[in-house]
Parts: C-alpha cells; sequence; structure tokens
C-alpha cells in the first residue's frame, strides 16, 4: 500500500493509447506510485468501459507511468476518511472495477514494474495475463500495517495455490518475478529492456485470433471455474457449439482441412 497523497492530479489519471488494435492503459500517478485513489479507481473503470464495445480493441495493457507499477489503495485519502460506510463504498468500487477487468470482452495483459503491492498486486492477479520485468516485485503487505489484505486474497487465491497465498498474505513479504512467475502469479518475467517487446508479441499473437472465439472464449474460461465438473462441461459444451455455429470458425475448420490460410477478413465476427 502506498502513503500517497490525496491532492487533484493535474494530468489525465489513466492515460490511453490504441495502436495495431490493442489499447494502452497506464495509471498516471506516478508521483504517488499509482495509487488507487478513489478517482483512479473511476477513471480506470470508465477507461475500461469505454474500450468493451470497441471492435478495434482486440487487447487491452494495463500499467503504470514512472518507477512502479501500483502501490495499492491511497492510504492518505483512506486515513482522512474514518468512516465504515466509507471504507465500505471504497472497496466495493474496487471489486467493481477488479470484476470489470474479468467481464471485459478483450483479453488484458498487465504490464509490470518496479512493485505491485496490496490492490496493485491484486490488479495482477485480476489480470488475464501477466507480463513483468525480471526486477519486479510482488507483496500483499497490508498485515505490515494491521490490515489484512482481505479484497486482494480473493485474486490472489484463485491464481496461486493455498499454502503460497497464505503465506504472501499474512508475512507481508515480498517476491521476485522468477518465484511469482514459478507459483502462477505471472505468465513471463523478462528482461526490463524486452518488457514492451514481449507484451507487443504476446497482444499481437492474441489479435490475430477471430475476436468473437477470444471473447466468448474468455467468458466460459471464467464462469466455468465458479462451477463443479459436470456443469462446467454443460456450460462449455454449449459455448464450443455455439462458436461452431460461427463464420470464423466455420472457415478456420474448412483452411485447416483444405491445407490453405484461413480468411479471417471476410468470415469473422465481431
Amino acid at each position: 500500500m502506498s502513503a500517497a497523497g490525496a491532492k487533484t492530479d493535474p494530468e489525465p489519471l489513466v492515460l490511453l493509447r490504441v495502436a495495431n488494435g490493442t489499447a494502452h492503459l497506464t495509471l498516471n500517478r506516478p508521483g504517488q506510485y499509482n495509487a488507487l485513489s478513489e478517482q483512479m479507481l473511476a477513471a480506470l473503470h470508465s477507461s475500461l468501459e469505454g474500450l468493451a464495445d470497441d471492435p478495434s480493441v482486440r487487447v487491452v495493457v494495463l500499467g503504470g507511468a514512472g518507477k512502479v507499477f501500483c502501490a495499492g489503495h491511497d492510504l492518505r485519502e483512506m486515513k482522512a476518511n474514518p468512516r465504515l460506510d466509507y471504507y465500505q463504498r471504497l472497496f466495493d468500487e474496487c471489486s467493481r472495477l477488479m470484476m470489470r477487468i474479468q467481464t471485459l470482452p478483450q483479453p488484458v495483459i498487465a504490464r509490470v514494474h518496479g512493485i505491485a503491492t496490496a490492490a496493485g498486486c491484486q490488479l495482477v492477479a485480476m489480470c488475464d495475463l501477466a507480463v513483468a520485468a525480471d526486477d519486479a516485485r510482488f507483496a500483499v503487505s497490508g498485515v505490515n500495517l494491521g490490515l489484512f489484505c482481505a479484497t486482494p486474497s480473493v485474486a490472489l487465491t484463485r491464481n496461486v495455490g493455498r499454502k503460497v497465498a497464505f503465506e504472501m498474505l499474512v508475512t507481508g513479504e515480498f517476491i521476485g518475478a522468477a518465484t511469482a512467475m514459478e507459483r502462477g502469479l505471472i505468465n513471463r518475467a523478462v528482461a526490463a529492456d524486452r518488457l514492451d517487446q514481449e507484451i507487443e508479441e504476446l497482444a499481437a499473437s492474441i489479435a490475430a485470433k477471430p475476436p468473437l472465439a477470444v471473447s466468448t472464449g474468455k467468458a466460459l474460461f471464467y464462469r466455468q471455474l465458479e462451477l463443479g465438473t459436470a456443469p462446467a462441461y454443460q456450460l462449455a459444451g454449449r459455448a464450443m457449439a455455439c462458436n461452431m455455429m460461427d463464420g470464423s470458425a466455420q472457415e478456420g475448420v474448412s483452411a485447416f482441412l483444405e491445407k490453405r490460410t484461413a480468411n479471417w477478413s471476410t468470415k469473422t465476427s465481431t
């Protein structure tokens, strides 16, 4: 968590750049280590909403300006509002943001450098994919301040094993990028000077696939995780049957059988 100030930021709190089908969202409070103030939470949620229905955006990359990815909630802002109703509203807003990442049609890739702590680590865990610089560090460190990272624990326990997650939550200790990758918190750890290239290649690989297959697949992926095995198979079977009726799937299968390159441009649905 960050002891960031709650002053009004003159620059946009979230920067947006779109190139080659990829929307790059950048948390923009570098002087406050990109702490998630109320305004930051609202700005990021609004940015995601704006991208959800944009057919030109195939992948979203979430990063942070300055030296770190995100140091968690804005502790100065929290300390200045010592009311239960305020805290409940704040964490409800944060949870809605986290869920919007998961329900966004496009895959979201976390671009991690520096540190990702508390709610910042939660952001990494909620993104569909995560690529980090090899010197990045991660922690759910609220316990060091007497505040168990309850909401980050929801995302963390859905990424790493129970005992690993609990150790991180009750010690507040940092882990490095290599350990984060080994435990399943991130997908890749690369040299800092290769971070953007690695993400660009990953995003391009996803963007080259039919968008309907990716968006319906993402929705199915998370829905089936919360079900038992039998209902998960039922849901997955219906999803695959509907996917096969789409022109992109018919074109892809035909191209495979005919040993040619698929022509997504005329067959892909959005």
